[in-house]
């Protein structure tokens, strides 16, 4: 294990940092990682390993905000990581970086609590500006690879079998900054309706129905509508029993 704190500037200790954690088997793409993350000038890499009880460690002791995790490690299962680091620091941002798209591992990463997945393409750019949105929480989950019709539905039937098991746990939030008819549509976005049969159903117009999404979307601070009902699944604002 290579464990670190270099700093990425001389600033550093003046700002507010990013702290990260690389878990990345393929030496020349951690080291890119490494270097792309070390020139934001607000990022610490505070561990870097493919040893899951070494990385586990790091996460215990080390406070870290991301973790940029290789789905394909040989040495380790990356989803079960994800797992238990998410069960040690409930607040950390994980990012899954897969050597090419794949609806499998896009769906497991999600179920494990995932804040974005990314093939091996991703650029420079788009890396740290995933880091530092997932740093402050933000769910990127790619809107163009969740617009799947197929894996939408998987993504929402698991949630809405998980929020069916957990209905009795008191971790679910009394308060939804949603108002009483945002929330009537994200339960039907839940359902698998479309926008205009949402406004069929509610009688209300094409367009307002786009405004209560949009309003939905800055609120819960995500991208997507699968990423909202998620979210609301997640905190218990919606309840949906299979039929």
């Amino acid at each position: 294990m290579r464990q670190g704190r270099g700093f990425c500037t001389a600033l550093l200790d003046k700002m507010e940092t990013i702290r990260v954690i690389i878990v990345e088997e393929q030496p020349l793409f951690r080291q890119g990682i490494r270097a792309t993350l070390e020139q934001m000038g607000d990022c610490i890499i505070v561990g870097d390993s493919t040893d899951a009880d070494e990385v586990l460690e790091i996460a215990r002791t080390e406070n870290p905000d991301v973790v940029l995790l290789d789905t394909s490690l040989s040495s380790a299962d990356p989803l079960e990581i994800a797992r238990q680091m998410r069960h040690i620091t409930t607040r950390l941002a994980i990012i899954m970086l897969t050597p090419s798209e794949d609806e499998e591992r896009l769906f497991q990463s999600i179920k494990v609590g995932a804040s974005a997945y990314y093939t091996r393409n991703i650029t420079p750019e788009e890396l740290t500006e995933a880091v530092r949105k997932v740093s402050v929480g933000e769910y990127l989950i790619n809107d163009d690879v969740l617009s799947k019709p197929q894996l939408a539905s998987r993504v929402l039937k698991s949630f809405r079998e998980l929020a069916v098991e957990e209905e009795t746990s008191p971790a679910k939030d009394l308060y939804s900054p949603l108002s009483s008819r945002e929330v009537e549509i994200l339960d039907y976005i839940a359902r698998g309706n479309s926008n205009k049969e949402i406004a069929k159903s509610l009688k209300i117009s094409d367009q307002t129905v786009k405004n209560h999404i949009t309003s939905i979307l800055k609120k819960l601070s995500v991208n997507d509508r699968t990423a909202a009902v998620v979210h609301a699944l997640r905190h218990g604002w919606i309840k949906m029993e299979e039929s």
